[in-house]
């Protein structure tokens, strides 16, 4: 079955990214310092530093909401990720010596519980347009955005935690169609993956295999998509 389901964006996005959240919020509820401490599919970006790192990506949803912007979008849910090529450099020092300074899990999830609902309420009611990061998109292509972030690293919170949650499906639908978006409607119909393993494949979290490579051709090389 093709992995992507086409289409424009979904309405009621907010509830998506409340979805999104959501089911990190349980993931990492409970946890030990112990699992804090495990691996993930981020490089150097153990389970709680790259809460952390979620953690400020909903601060700066949180502060694009209340950042209207008056002129035209200059990118969408889709060309908003060229600024974040493949193979990007990252300092993950910054979110380690945050991460490092909570007292306990516990503390860190409640901070991540208290500001990814707040951006989840100011999503519900933002109109028009916002500015972040030196670009300005529309409220809706924002707000996908930050359902992709939430969704590829909820998969990656997830390599050594067993028993969490799998991603919200209508999150991963959405995820998949800014994939579609980067990889260019040439490259559709070859596609054979389920909608999960695109994702994680389509964003180098996974390597290709034999068959992918078959599968793709000359389109494997475009890949990943994003970093």
């Amino acid at each position: 079955m093709r992995a992507p389901e086409r289409g424009a964006l979904p309405q009621g996005l907010a509830g998506t990214l409340e979805r999104a959240y959501g089911r990190i919020t349980e993931t990492v509820q409970g946890l030990s310092t112990a699992d804090f401490a495990r691996e993930t599919r981020c490089p150097g970006m153990p389970v709680g530093p790259l809460l952390v790192h979620l953690l400020y990506d909903a601060q700066r949803a949180l502060i694009a909401f209340a950042s209207p912007a008056v002129v035209d979008p200059n990118r969408d849910y889709v060309s908003y990720w060229g600024d974040f090529p493949p193979g990007s450099p990252s300092d993950t020092s910054f979110v380690q010596g945050v991460a490092a300074a909570y007292r306990k899990p516990g503390v860190l999830v409640q901070h991540w519980r208290e500001v990814s609902e707040a951006a989840v309420r100011a999503a519900a009611v933002a109109e028009g347009r916002i500015e972040t990061q030196g670009h300005v998109l529309a409220v809706k292509d924002f707000v996908a955005t930050l359902v992709l972030e939430a969704t590829v690293h909820h998969l990656d919170l997830t390599l050594n935690l067993p028993d969490a949650p799998e991603p919200d499906p209508e999150a991963l639908r959405v995820t998949a169609r800014t994939l579609d978006g980067l990889f260019g409607p040439d490259a559709w119909d070859v596609i054979e993956w389920d909608t999960t393993t695109y994702v994680l494949k389509g964003t180098g979290r996974v390597p290709l295999d034999d068959a992918d490579l078959e599968m793709l051709g000359s389109h494997a090389e475009r890949l990943p998509l994003l970093g």
